[in-house]
């Protein structure tokens, strides 16, 4: 009855959430097989992967354009799987653009669709709501705001709890002795973190941006510049836009970074929630194509972009997005903030609220149980 079911996540945070449900999955019905789109942690969960997640790591509205007839390609051929394996269920997860352009086509083939963890459309306006609406089955959301939303547009949605309460409650944390040892960071200097994204597109625009504000930080506060590198990113790749050797990089220990710096200059996007979680002061920035950012301009409904300043329900941390992403603008809003120890305690204190909002549901584990009775 479980057998082929499409799971689709075509980006890095996305592959690390799907194989954690595919796990808790996998707890309530062992012999549950797998096929769709997905990176090396949903692989490693033994999902039959047709396209690798990092073919599809496309950003901003101008940029796809060049990739729309591989994308078409991508769909067909994972509608023509779906009909030759007779396939019931599908759980799309997050990747909105793909997901609610592929589900029309999945309904029409009777497919059951579960959508975990919803597209951002309270802030990119309810364009996609209608899709949402027709095609999805069933809405398991992150942000308890996001059920109040679905619910109130007759949407049914239900907050599940998030997924990174339960990966950081259960991670392993290396205590900063042994970080600092296992790296050869300085001990005498505290750790200037610099988060600059999982795209090479948004990697190769914001990292040349906030490298130079950095290196000047650096001297100004007597710390060390440590680039937490994604997975889906190749140490070269940064190398190779900032030559220097003042800067080290580490892949593969973003958590316990997070933990042990001193504060963070962090893209938009879950690593900001992340940081938040862990009390990590910081600034948010963020920089695209001009002609995507003005589109997205139009189409963005909320006052500010960062999730952490989001659930908050207020500015804490300052956002440094498009033109105002410069130098002299990160030079001064993140030596107002460790100039003074005061402010940086407070923002640690408020960031603590955002682990209470989130609560401490299980949410891979509650969103497989909810399937499961749903098939």
């Amino acid at each position: 009855m479980y057998d082929h079911i499409l799971l689709v996540a075509g980006e890095t945070s996305g592959d690390l959430h799907g194989a954690e449900l595919i796990k808790e999955l996998r707890i309530l019905s062992p012999d549950m097989k797998f096929f769709g789109i997905g990176g090396e942690n949903m692989k490693n969960s033994g999902v039959e992967i047709l396209y690798h997640s990092n073919q599809l790591n496309f950003m901003g509205f101008v940029e796809i354009i060049k990739y729309l007839p591989f994308i078409r390609k991508v769909k067909e051929d994972l509608i023509s799987e779906v009909i030759r394996r007779k396939t019931k269920y599908a759980i799309l997860i997050d990747y909105p653009g793909f997901n609610l352009s592929i589900a029309k086509r999945l309904k029409d083939l009777n497919v059951k669709i579960f959508y975990y963890i919803s597209p951002q459309v309270w802030a990119w306006g309810q364009s996609r709501v209608t899709k949402i609406k027709n095609f999805i089955y069933k809405m398991f959301v992150v942000f308890p705001f996001e059920e109040i939303f679905y619910k109130n547009l007759g949407i049914d949605a239900e907050y599940v709890g998030h997924p990174l309460i339960t990966k950081i409650n259960e991670y392993k944390f290396l205590d900063k002795k042994t970080l600092f040892e296992k790296f050869n960071l300085d001990f005498n200097k505290e750790i200037l973190l610099l988060l600059p994204g999982s795209r090479k597109q948004e990697v190769s625009l914001i990292f040349p941006e906030i490298y130079p504000a950095a290196k000047k930080l650096s001297y100004k506060f007597n710390m060390q510049i440590v680039v937490a590198c994604s997975t889906s990113i190749n140490e070269s790749f940064i190398q190779k836009i900032t030559p220097q050797k003042d800067y080290i990089i580490i892949k593969g220990h973003t958590y316990d970074l997070l933990k042990h710096s001193k504060f963070g200059i962090i893209k938009s996007g879950t690593s900001t929630l992340e940081a938040g979680l862990l009390g990590l002061p910081m600034i948010i920035v963020y920089k695209a194509n001009f002609l995507s950012y003005l589109i997205g301009r139009i189409l963005i409904k909320v006052n500010n972009i960062g999730i952490v300043n989001i659930l908050l329900e207020k500015s804490l941390i300052p956002e440094l997005i498009q033109k105002n992403l410069n130098e002299r603008n990160i030079i001064e809003q993140v030596s107002n903030l460790l100039s003074d120890e005061k402010k940086l305690d407070e923002i640690k204190e408020e960031l603590k609220q955002i682990g209470l909002k989130l609560g401490t549901k299980n949410a891979s584990k509650i969103a497989a149980e909810k399937i499961i009775l749903s098939f």
